[in-house]
């Protein structure tokens, strides 16, 4: 870590709650540092001035090393007394000074000593499960976190903290016994859908004005908690469980094709993050009127169709499975090159199946009905195919015939014959 790094952690936790060497106000509102008599003896040799002190401060490695036992609260008081010390002399130290990064380095050596004490590591175990949550403890040392739980900021270098490896939920090892939500993957596992209403709110009365998550007393007002709306579930939350995160609702791309995000609370954000690459929306179902304004769902629609159409192809073809022709994924891109996408995995598997692979071109189809033109494929442009028996026939051929289908035809003919040398056996 570097020095101004280290500074500037220092003077962000000075009021740490972690300290109970706060100072007090004075009559008048003012600061009244403690006194100077009383601040213990922690520095080596006789006191001087501030600006002479001497930066042994009396806490090398083994003034403070865990004895054998456990410490007494002697201990812990005298770690309290010496970050107080640091933290003065550190503000009395000349900026950027060596003695300054000194003694910054020794504080935050100080606080990691504080915080094994009151929260040793052996203690913690690595995994908990709570609430179909399983935590999971973090050794990352980043104070770049925020605990979903309290909202306040997690220290890792001198605090014990857990992730949930289902829905990412972070919180102190202290706040744990607080938790109050379930995991939010577990519903994605046992119900798996959208709620495809627009910002169903049901009103502050019906929620008794309270927090939908964790009740806490909640109104429009802010008094004693502002009130925040998800736009998702359409019910009201806390500062604490809403933190005006946006996301993308899926109703409101449904039914208005709008994809403007959206100010979710935390559960809602987790959900709708884990259910992105869940396909369970049945858009055709829906809103089939979507596709008669969107030309570009149209367009998807008929590639995803000759790709599930190739598909078949492939199960049976050495040289694909080979090629792992098969891993290519359908990702839905919302930056707007979902169709270039799916255009090129189209494309692949098209140039595989009636150019580069005789196996599968063996597995085509010759129009019955004209009897003439190349080997024709399901998922070609001006072909059609049989509902019953998947025959492929050109499309004009197809919709001019006004007989039935030759295959089905055949194959209805080929059924009567067995039945009858069934009869005569």
């Amino acid at each position: 870590m570097e020095y101004d790094e280290r500074l500037a952690l220092f003077r962000q936790t000075r009021l740490n709650p972690f300290d109970r060497g706060e100072e007090e106000d004075g009559p008048q509102g003012g600061k009244t540092p403690p006194q100077h008599e009383a601040r213990p003896e922690l520095f080596s040799g006789t006191r001087t001035h501030s600006s002479d002190r001497t930066m042994d401060l009396g806490l090398a490695e083994d003034h403070f090393s865990r004895p054998v036992g456990s410490f007494v609260a002697s201990d812990i008081e005298q770690l309290k007394l010496a970050i107080e010390e640091c933290k003065k002399l550190i503000l009395e130290l000349p900026e950027h000074s060596e003695r300054q990064k000194d003694t910054v380095v020794k504080l935050i050596h100080l606080r990691l000593k504080l915080q094994e004490l009151k929260d040793p590591e052996e203690d913690e175990p690595n995994l908990r499960i709570l609430l179909e949550h399983r935590f999971s403890k973090e050794k990352s040392k980043s104070v770049k976190q925020t605990c979903d739980k309290c909202s306040t900021i997690i220290w890792g270098l001198i605090q014990t903290w857990y992730t949930c490896t289902g829905c990412y939920y972070r919180c102190h090892s202290k706040c744990m016994n607080l938790i109050t939500k379930p995991c939010v993957r577990s519903k994605v596992s046992h119900q798996s859908e959208y709620e495809l209403s627009i910002c169903p709110e049901i009103g502050l009365d019906r929620q008794d004005y309270r927090c939908a998550e964790c009740r806490t007393p909640i109104s429009l007002r802010g008094v004693p908690s502002e009130a925040r709306q998800c736009d998702y579930t359409g019910q009201y939350y806390c500062s604490t469980c809403h933190w005006n995160d946006t996301a993308i609702v899926p109703a409101r791309v449904i039914h208005n094709w709008e994809f403007e995000p959206r100010k979710v609370c935390r559960s809602s954000m987790r959900y709708l993050a884990l259910m992105l690459s869940r396909p369970v929306l049945r858009l055709k179902e829906i809103n089939p009127l979507l596709f008669n304004f969107v030309e570009e769902l149209v367009e998807i629609r008929k590639l995803r169709q000759d790709i599930l159409l190739m598909k078949p192809y492939f199960i049976t073809c050495k040289e694909a499975m080979e090629a792992r022709l098969l891993l290519q994924d359908l990702i839905d891109i919302s930056s707007g090159r979902l169709s270039c996408s799916l255009t090129e995995i189209h494309t692949t598997f098209a140039k595989h199946i009636k150019l580069d692979c005789e196996r599968c071109q063996a597995k085509g189809f010759v129009c019955e009905l004209c009897k003439e033109g190349d080997i024709l494929f399901p998922f070609d442009s001006h072909t059609s195919v049989c509902h019953d028996c998947s025959a492929v026939f050109h499309r004009d051929c197809y919709y001019d015939n006004s007989t039935t289908c030759p295959r089905c035809a055949r194959m209805t003919e080929r059924k009567q014959d067995d039945i009858s040398d069934v009869k005569e056996a």
